[in-house]
């Protein structure tokens, strides 16, 4: 039927890919149409007819203007073109009127080029072809208002006009830009014949749409953006039908067959013809857009067969078209692939569910089919990280692919190139995502098929003309699928829940270190001073500082949750404040890593609590002093949980060793009067704390480029590329701004320690030398007196 109902134009000419697709699919509007009708030589007598009319008002209008010549042009194309191609269907429903309308389409442009009669009479004479138009239509037996019928017809009317447009290169050519014009109108006039009987919502913005392609074409717009609109108009119309029919349309997956088979005929007919580039979008265009809403169903019959066919069609296909093999062998191929189909088909045709259609505008994913396959997957499963060490290797490799494809997607469709951002965001789904999926879906085919939604969703974002804002995000929820893939394939393996484990010890450990000293100082204090009265108080103090810090860990929890911030920039900013606080604590620790600057200061806490006497003062001194460390320790946690995914156990083990590690520590330093060795102690959590910031410094600055907050520059190939965990708990990405961050962060670590335990010391120590010579001197002055 499609051939048949072909544009009026050469079959060969090329047309842009995302037009390539609309015009190869059948949409919904045309399983509609023949659900209502169930006759298909009617949308094609009716379709043509609407062509001829096209032409004939063309013609009317330039003989009215004195153009003789623009209207022998359009008289001429329905005698040559158009009812050439009906005019067997003509000929069984009325040969006397077929015959009569041969005649007269063949005279019309002979007599407007020869002069013979007035510019009335000529006119008079496509009035009456009109009439004899009318009265063909009217023998079809379909009423005027039939809404499938006519919606096809406008549909077909409006591709026309877009590729009539494209011929016309940009309104250059005068006869096929007036082509467009009178296809526009005559899709617009069909249209207000069923207008009545569509939502009057719909209605107004179908309306609105005419209008501003009107207006386009005025201004002769760019090729784009007539076919934007176009395909809304047609969309609008998909909806329509849809909810009119009061179910999904019959067919549709009968339709992805069909239309798989004639795109995989292209691709042998390209082929041959040496245009390996169209027949490489001829075959992205059978699997992506058909094949892919066929794999549910299939899957629930046959896993193997839809995996067989799959992989011929998704990697040997296309990787035999682009390696140019030979015609003989890609046809010997593809009459595999649809050998393969043939067994699918016949395997659904007593599936209840294989009729189901959805109503998805052409050209579209079609998401409904797509989401339908949760729960269905019946082939083998795996464990998280059950993979073999290559195919980890190749889906990390996959994975940065995506990357570079996603952020190329995002600059070009800001630069206007919607088609570009089109064909780059399909590339990194089939090019990469696809060979993710291989050991992906035995581990989660529920999670597999979420993703293929969000790339799905990607692309109709595009077709859609969508703002910038909505096609990046969901490129930001792509990009957060892609860690969680490679956490499924890579699983946790052993480094990364080591420094997991670690760096939580080390986590409370530092932070509870601190706080053990000085309350043990406290408490020692005051029983060397005789007032365990206030022993009590610093023990309330303690006990509320607890309550409070796992308030404040549920208050942090329900401000992210409400402040409608997406999780990457809540995880950026969570993780420069733990850089910051570790920042400033750990050159505040430098500078007490003397045990005798230690000591005095706390007691000097201590003396001042005592002094005054006060029951709060011990309460609040206890309570501030733990207090602090828990806030610490909720923000460290905060940040350090949201890129330890998976390994949440040996955050809990090293958070449960740590603080058994501290009261042991508490233990000794209270009962057996042990010293400990500050200076080691101090020196060690300092250097764990520059380890922490450092990582969650290249952390943060990767969730700040992940939603676009910062640019992204690939180092992939230069900076070793770690799995997914390892790469999280040390904040090493293959970004030069995450790797530049890091470095400067370093740099100022080893500033600031060399100043303070190095250049400091050497100064204080020759200021106190010379202090002591000027003592001596002034001594030995005094003694010479």
């Amino acid at each position: 039927m499609l051939e048949m109902i072909s544009p009026l134009k050469n079959p060969s000419t090329v047309i842009v890919p995302t037009l390539v697709m609309l015009f190869l699919i059948i949409s919904p509007l045309a399983a509609f149409a023949q659900q209502q009708t169930n006759n298909d030589d009617a949308l094609i007598i009716m379709v043509n007819m609407e062509r001829i009319r096209t032409q004939l008002q063309l013609a009317d209008q330039s003989l009215a203007a004195g153009d003789t010549e623009a209207a022998f042009a359009h008289a001429f194309i329905p005698h040559t073109t158009t009812f050439p191609s009906i005019k067997g269907q003509l000929e069984e429903l009325d040969e006397q009127s077929a015959t009569e309308l041969e005649v007269r389409l063949t005279d019309l442009p002979i007599d407007i080029r020869t002069g013979d009669q007035s510019v009335d009479a000529l006119r008079q004479e496509i009035s009456g072809i009109n009439a004899l138009l009318d009265g063909i239509l009217a023998k079809l037996g379909l009423p005027a208002s039939d809404k499938g019928m006519v919606s096809q017809t406008v549909v077909f009317l409006l591709r026309d006009a877009v590729q009539s447009y494209q011929l016309s290169n940009g309104g250059s050519n005068q006869v096929e830009y007036e082509n467009t014009i009178g296809l526009v109108n005559v899709a617009e006039s069909k249209y207000q014949s069923i207008a009545a009987s569509f939502d009057e919502r719909r209605s107004a913005e179908i309306n609105s749409f005419f209008a501003e392609l009107n207006s386009l074409l005025e201004q002769k717009a760019d090729n784009g953006s007539i076919a934007r609109l176009a395909t809304a108009i047609e969309r609008d119309f998909a909806e329509e039908l849809s909810l009119s029919a009061g179910s999904s349309s019959a067919g549709e997956h009968a339709t992805y067959f069909s239309t798989i088979r004639e795109l995989l005929a292209n691709v042998v007919t390209e082929v041959n013809n040496g245009n390996y580039e169209l027949a490489d979008q001829y075959a992205i265009t059978a699997y992506l857009d058909n094949y892919e809403y066929l794999e549910t169903p299939i899957e629930k019959h046959d896993h193997e067969l839809m995996l067989a066919i799959e992989i011929e069609m998704r990697e040997e296909l296309i990787q035999m078209i682009r390696a140019e093999e030979p015609p003989a062998a890609i046809e010997e191929h593809v009459n595999g692939i649809l050998t393969k189909l043939d067994q699918a088909e016949e395997i659904l045709a007593n599936d209840p569910s294989f009729s189901k259609g959805s109503g998805t505008p052409a050209g579209f994913a079609n998401i409904e089919e797509l989401a339908a396959g949760f729960g269905t997957y019946t082939g083998e499963r795996r464990e998280m990280g059950e993979a073999n060490d290559p195919a980890k290797a190749a889906v990390r490799n996959n994975i940065d692919k995506i990357r570079i494809k996603l952020d190329e997607t995002l600059r070009l469709y800001k630069d206007g190139n919607a088609e570009g951002a089109l064909l780059t965001s399909r590339a990194a789904y089939l090019d990469s995502y696809e060979n993710v999926e291989i050991p992906l879906r035995p581990i989660d085919p529920d999670f597999t098929l979420e993703m293929e939604i969000k790339f799905a969703e990607l692309r109709n974002l595009i077709q859609a003309r969508a703002p910038y804002e909505q096609v990046e995000g969901k490129v930001i929820e792509i990009r957060r699928g892609l860690d969680e893939s490679e956490r499924l394939v890579s699983g946790t393996g052993v480094l990364a829940p080591a420094i997991a484990f670690s760096t939580s010890f080390s986590i409370i450990f530092r932070e509870g270190l601190e706080s053990a000293l000085i309350v043990g100082a406290i408490l020692t204090y005051l029983e060397a001073s005789r007032n365990e009265r206030f022993k009590k108080h610093v023990y309330y103090g303690i006990v509320l500082a607890f309550a409070a810090t796992a308030v404040t860990w549920f208050v942090a929890q329900f401000i992210i949750e409400i402040s409608g911030a997406s999780r990457e920039l809540i995880e950026a900013i969570a993780g420069v404040s733990a850089v910051a606080v570790l920042f400033w604590v750990s050159f505040w620790i430098l500078n007490k890593v003397e045990t005798k600057k230690w000591i005095e200061f706390v007691k000097a806490k201590v003396w001042k609590a005592t002094t005054t006497g006060s029951v709060m003062v011990f309460v609040m001194l206890s309570f501030f002093t733990v207090y602090r460390e828990g806030f610490e320790t909720v923000l460290f946690y905060q940040a350090m949980i949201s890129f330890a995914k998976y390994m949440e156990w040996y955050v809990v083990a090293g958070m449960v060793v740590g603080l058994g590690v501290i009261t042991a520590v508490t233990f000794v330093v209270r009962r057996l009067g042990k010293k400990l060795p500050l200076r080691v102690l101090f020196g060690l959590t300092m250097g764990i704390g520059a380890y922490m910031s450092i990582a969650f410094m290249g952390n943060a600055v990767r969730e700040f480029q992940e939603v676009g907050y910062i640019p992204t520059t690939h180092l992939i190939g230069t900076v070793p590329r770690l799995d997914i965990n390892t790469a999280t708990m040390t904040g090493i990405h293959p970004t030069l701004e995450t790797i530049v961050a890091q470095l400067v962060l370093l740099g100022v670590y080893l500033a600031g320690s060399l100043y303070v335990l190095v250049i400091q010391p050497r100064r204080n120590r020759a200021i106190e030398s010379a202090r002591k010579s000027h003592a001596d001197l002034a001594k030995k002055k005094e003694d010479v007196q």
